[in-house]
């Protein structure tokens, strides 16, 4: 406890899920927190974006702990009011320690048949955003001459996932910006690193439109999403994992523990990235022969210290 005592973390996204969680975990370790949040809502997605309530009910946990909490109403996609938000907190606060650019949206399209407007959508809240969180943040962080930036990736950002082509390009880019800044921001002795959650149960990924798309059937309990992602980790009784999870580790990145790190990411996916890739649904024409090879032609012959003929000749 107290690991964050005196220390100022800003949040995109912090009105509910991943956010809500990393304002309430560093609130218990001593931080005062600002959080910005609340984009219009897309026609485009499949649950319902956050909402002013969801943003004071974050502002309330903030609050439980004992610590001021700032709330700005902000999409990511404006720069404007980005540059408002940090100046608004650095007003309020008199400083800016941590930045979590963890605001991101997720939908389901087959690449092909993606609208361009989708496909813009959401490279321009999980990539451009966070380009422009950092851009707004980051001046505060070198006037202090330290500070620690976390940027929220993904299992997807080394790895695809069907039907998702945009947020997999949009995750595989933070990547690149994360290295990037980490390079660049380092000469002002700020740290970049990076979260990369599996799945998590949060509104972005549980819900029903999530529930049908990954079992390709209508009317999918909650219950059969949670035992279905056992088979989306390595570790013994895990599924989905919870917003806390992925809080804790970002309390290490924000913290002076880690104050030699920056350039990493940090797999937050109970071992599903250590798994052996499987096809769990692969395209088989049934009027074609089952694929095979002739092995003679191949020059495998077998051991020929095991055959007759070697042995007698």
């Amino acid at each position: 406890m107290g690991r964050l005592t005196g220390r100022v973390g800003l949040i995109t996204g912090g009105a509910r899920g991943q956010g809500r969680a990393i304002a309430a975990k560093f609130a218990a370790e001593g931080a005062d927190i600002a959080i910005c949040d609340v984009p219009a809502p897309s026609p485009h997605l499949a649950y319902a974006t956050a909402t002013e309530a969801d943003l004071a009910a974050t502002a309330d946990l903030v609050q439980s702990a004992g610590r001021r909490c700032l709330t700005f109403i902000a999409d990511v996609r404006d720069q404007a009011a980005l540059h408002a938000f940090t100046a608004a907190t650095w007003e309020q606060f008199g400083r800016i320690d941590v930045v979590c650019a963890n605001a991101g949206i997720a939908g389901w399209y087959p690449t092909l048949e993606m609208p361009e407007e989708v496909w813009q959508e959401v490279i321009d809240v999980n990539l451009t955003g966070v380009w422009k969180t950092v851009r707004a943040a980051a001046p505060y962080l070198i006037r202090r001459g330290e500070g620690s930036v976390i940027l929220t990736t993904s299992t997807n950002s080394v790895e695809p996932l069907r039907n998702m082509s945009h947020y997999v390009a949009a995750k595989h880019g933070v990547l690149g910006l994360m290295r990037a800044f980490a390079l660049e921001l380092g000469d002002h002795g700020i740290r970049v690193n990076a979260v990369a959650p599996g799945m998590v149960a949060t509104p972005m990924s549980d819900n029903p439109a999530v529930y049908n798309v990954v079992f390709g059937r209508p009317d999918v309990s909650r219950e059969e999403y949670l035992r279905a992602a056992h088979n989306w980790t390595a570790l013994r009784n895990r599924n989905a994992l919870s917003a806390a999870d992925v809080a804790d580790v970002m309390i290490w990145l924000a913290s002076d523990e880690s104050r030699h790190v920056t350039g990493i990411e940090i797999n937050i996916d109970a071992g599903h990235m250590v798994l052996p890739g499987y096809n769990t649904s692969p395209v088989v024409d049934p009027d074609l022969p089952l694929r095979d090879y002739d092995l003679t032609a191949l020059g495998h012959v077998g051991n020929p210290a095991a055959s007759p003929a070697a042995t007698t000749s």
